[in-house]
Order: structure tokens, then C-alpha cells, then sequence
């Protein structure tokens, strides 16, 4: 692993501390017979609603198949892209399926969109690099950092694009904020607040029936066995229609996720290191709550600069505030602020009210990288070194006490403890 990360890692330096796509042209692309972009989706639950929003409006692309382990799911998805290429009197044929390497294996589809629980992201990535499909990919982009720095060298080996959905890259918003912080006009950059909330807690749900269309065990995979309960796959109805009324919390669950630490740092660190630049790098140390006189996770890089989980204002907004010697702005979904209003956007700018719902700016992107061959505005290393970043902040929260790593060798320095994290073995005949 080491090997793989100076390899593909120092080789991508080359890509701009802005996160735009400066790399060679990839080979060239293959798009089906009538010119266009065909899409499977993998995972069909509320997120995965909110893409195939962003997606099937897009010209030259067409949403053609989706997979889920849920039945109900599959269901609504036929549904809904059924009656909007009815509504445009198009004619598509649309199919699901419970195993999405059904998708995989379709030679008329060229992109898969991944949109599952995180802990299912890897095999299919891997799966879809291997049958040369472009991937957009939910973050984090893997659920441990050896398989982040898998799919990273997977994707570049087999030429593929993957775009990973860190969309708050395609916010006008951020990119201003960032765009100040790099050219100085708050000053020498002094420290970086990215507030994201708290790490996992132990799965504590209590059991309940599995519903009679969801097969468990393919939703488990590779995970060691859990019982179900609801909050980890929300219901929905489809007479009446009704969607899902929360977010799954597997996500917050150290069996199953990473916690907002993950969930959340995977937008808000990753503003964070872009603003640092430090888009190709990480930490050194990673010094978690409550150990000697820290009292917020925090990240301290080699310029000696930290970026702290630490809210910055009274009301906890998951979002990120840059302090720099002549002044500050501060940065979260629909908001920019800064210390002189001389710093700020111009007002005529007006936010995509569908942004993060549909995430159309983003998803425009990754269609355009398809199409060009040339990588999105978060590729792969991007996502995998903010996913990096976050499971080290978990790693030191689990161990109550600094870890230190190495970005240039992507790993752990001298702490057989830490080392125990860097992955989770596959369970259930599962292999990496």
C-alpha cells in the first residue's frame, strides 16, 4: 500500500490546489450507439431520488437501470423514471434488480452511480472499474483508508473517470471562500474551523421484523452481522406515495458508518484541506477531545496549521469558518460571511435553491468529465484523501490519543495500535 500511494498519489500533484481537473486527457470514450450517456443506479434510496433528479434532466443522458436489495425501492424507482420519459413522450426501457452486478454487466450502460450504505461503496466501485464504467460515487468514498487508496488505484489503472459527491466543491459560495483564502485577502491563512458534529456511537437499535421484500444479508455484505431495525433502511410506500421521512442511520453507527465525523467531514474537512491546500496531502498528527488540554478534534499539518472540529459560532452550523491574519469568512450551505462585507460575493449571485437535492451543478460536471475524458471537480485522490481525513479522526477518538501519519506514505508512523484500523476484514466470503 505504501508503494501504491507514492505511485499514484505523487504522481497527481499535478492537480491544482483548486480541485480543477488539469490532468492528461483519459482515453477516449465509448458512448452507446445513439449518442448517449446511459446511467445504472446502485443503491435506490432517498439519496439516490435526489441524483436521479439531477441526472435524468440532463441532455444526451438517460437513467436506464437502478439496484437495490430493497423490493419497494426497486419499485418506485421503475416508477418514477417510467413516468418522466413518459412525460417527455420518450421512449426508454427502464429495468432494476436486486444484484447490482446485473448493471455491471450491461454493455450498453456507461456509467454507474453509487449510492449506497458506505460499506457496500468498494466492491462495486471495484466492480465498475474493472468493466470500464465511469463512477459517481456518494462520500466518503470508502468506508476504511486501505480501500480508498484500492479504489484510487483502480480507477487510474483501468481509465476511468469517478467524480466522488462532495458537492459543496460546485457551490459558488465555497469556491468564492476558498478563492479568498488562497489569494491572501484575509491575510496570512492562521487556523481553520470545520465544524461537522460527533463521531459514531455503538449500535444500539433495538430488533425489529425485517420487511418481507428486503433481503438483510445481501444489505450486510461484508459487514459482520447487525439486526435489523427501520432506522437503518428507511421504509417508504408507494400507495400512497410516501418517501422516506429520515436519513438511514447506519451512518452514525460504528458497525455500519462513521458518524457525523464522516458523514459531514466528508463536506466540511474536505473545504477545510482545499482551503489549507492541502488537496494532495493530510495531517500529521491527529489529536482527538478531551486528551491533555485539546478540546476539539484536531488536525495539525506540517505548516503547522490546524483545522479543528470546532463549532464557530452559537448555533453549531455544520460549516467552515478560515481565520486569517487580517481577517476572517465563514462559509456554510446558503451563507457566506466575512469580517469586511468588501470580501463577499456580489449580490446578484443567486444560489440554486435545488442544489443539494439535486446537486445539478455537480452532476453537469461529472457528465462533462464523461464526455471529455478530463477529471471533475473532485476526482478520486481528492475523495480519498478527505476520506482519509475523517476515519483518522475516528482512529483518534477510538484510541483517546494522537495518531500520526504519514500523507507521503499514507499511513501510520510507528503505532501497531492505529494500524488495527486501516481496514475492516471482510465478512460473509466477502474479499477486498
Amino acid at each position: 500500500m505504501r508503494n501504491i500511494s507514492r505511485r499514484i498519489f505523487v504522481r497527481n500533484t499535478m492537480v491544482g490546489a483548486t480541485g480543477l481537473a488539469v490532468l492528461p486527457l483519459l482515453q477516449s470514450f465509448r458512448m452507446s450507439p445513439n449518442n448517449t450517456i446511459r446511467i445504472g443506479f446502485l443503491g435506490l434510496g432517498q439519496q439516490a431520488m435526489n441524483l436521479m433528479n439531477g441526472f435524468i434532466g440532463i441532455p444526451g443522458v438517460q437513467v436506464v437501470a437502478g439496484a437495490d436489495v430493497y423490493g419497494i425501492k426497486r419499485q418506485r424507482f421503475e416508477k418514477r423514471a417510467k413516468d418522466y420519459y413518459q412525460s417527455k413522450k420518450m421512449s426508454v426501457d427502464i429495468k432494476s434488480y436486486s444484484d447490482y452486478r446485473e448493471i455491471i454487466d450491461r454493455k450498453d450502460i456507461d456509467v454507474v452511480v453509487i449510492v449506497t450504505p458506505d460499506h457496500w461503496h468498494t466492491l462495486m466501485a471495484l466492480d465498475a472499474c474493472s468493466a470500464g464504467k465511469d463512477i459517481y460515487l456518494e462520500k466518503p468514498i470508502t468506508f476504511t483508508i486501505k480501500e480508498s487508496l484500492k479504489v484510487a488505484e483502480a480507477v487510474r489503472r483501468n481509465n476511468v473517470i469517478l467524480a466522488t459527491g462532495s458537492q459543496q466543491r460546485s457551490d459558488s459560495n465555497y469556491q468564492h471562500a476558498v478563492n479568498l483564502v488562497h489569494r491572501e485577502a484575509i491575510g496570512k491563512l492562521r487556523k481553520v474551523n470545520a465544524y461537522v458534529g460527533p463521531g459514531p456511537a455503538p449500535y444500539d437499535l433495538p430488533k425489529e421484523n425485517i420487511p418481507a421484500d428486503l433481503d438483510w444479508t445481501k444489505w450486510l455484505g461484508p459487514l459482520p452481522f447487525i439486526h435489523y431495525n427501520p432506522r437503518l433502511n428507511p421504509p417508504i410506500t408507494l400507495d400512497p406515495p410516501r418517501n422516506e421521512t429520515y436519513w438511514g442511520a447506519w451512518r452514525y453507527y460504528k458497525e455500519t458508518g462513521g458518524g457525523f465525523i464522516c458523514d459531514w467531514g466528508a463536506h466540511n474537512f474536505d473545504i477545510g484541506q482545499w482551503g489549507l491546500k492541502k488537496d494532495h496531502s493530510g495531517p500529521v498528527k491527529i489529536i482527538p477531545p478531551g486528551y491533555q488540554d485539546t478540546k476539539f478534534l484536531t488536525y495539525v499539518y506540517d505548516n503547522g496549521l490546524e483545522m479543528t472540529n470546532e463549532p464557530y459560532d452559537s448555533s453549531k452550523t455544520l460549516g467552515i469558518k478560515f481565520w486569517g491574519s487580517d481577517g476572517w469568512v465563514e462559509v456554510s450551505r446558503g451563507r457566506i460571511a466575512a469580517s469586511d462585507n468588501s470580501l463577499l460575493p456580489p449580490k446578484d449571485v443567486v444560489a440554486d435553491p435545488g442544489l443539494y437535492e439535486r446537486s445539478s451543478l455537480h452532476v453537469e460536471n461529472f457528465i462533462e468529465s464523461v464526455k471529455t475524458r478530463r477529471d471533475p471537480v473532485v476526482p478520486v485522490e481528492i475523495g480519498q484523501r478527505t476520506t482519509a481525513c475523517c476515519i483518522l479522526g475516528n482512529i483518534a477518538l477510538e484510541l483517546k490519543r494522537p495518531v500520526n501519519w504519514s500523507p507521503e506514505l499514507q499511513y501510520f508512523i510507528n503505532d501497531p495500535e492505529a494500524e488495527k484500523y486501516f481496514h475492516r476484514e471482510y465478512q460473509n466470503g466477502y474479499k477486498l
